[in-house]
């Protein structure tokens, strides 16, 4: 299950309602693939270890951290470019500060 909602990356976007629901199944696609980019990265499944019972919440930043990737993937299309880099500046340190590290 996503911890972002599509009308949440919608809002992320600032799309408007005469947009309708045309990307609809692209912007699944990308919220998919975000978390679990987010969820390779961290070493854990964000819903196994937050929200649930007897859990804290869901952090607001890794909620962000999900839409700001999956928005910039829905607008950066290409892997190469002018201006490509692999995640929109702040993904990382998200991640890190959330990260589970294993010696």
């Amino acid at each position: 299950m996503a911890i972002v909602t599509r009308d949440q990356l919608k809002e992320q976007l600032a799309f408007t309602s005469d947009l309708g629901t045309i990307d609809d199944t692209l912007l699944d696609r990308k919220l998919a693939a975000a978390q679990n980019h987010v969820e390779r990265l961290l070493g854990f499944k964000i819903e196994a270890t937050f929200g649930g019972a007897g859990q804290d919440p869901i952090p607001p930043a890794l909620v962000e951290a999900v839409s700001q990737l999956a928005a910039w993937w829905y607008e950066n299309r290409e892997a190469a470019g002018e201006g490509a880099r692999e995640m929109p500046f702040g993904v990382s340190e998200i991640i890190t500060e959330y990260r589970e590290f294993t010696f």
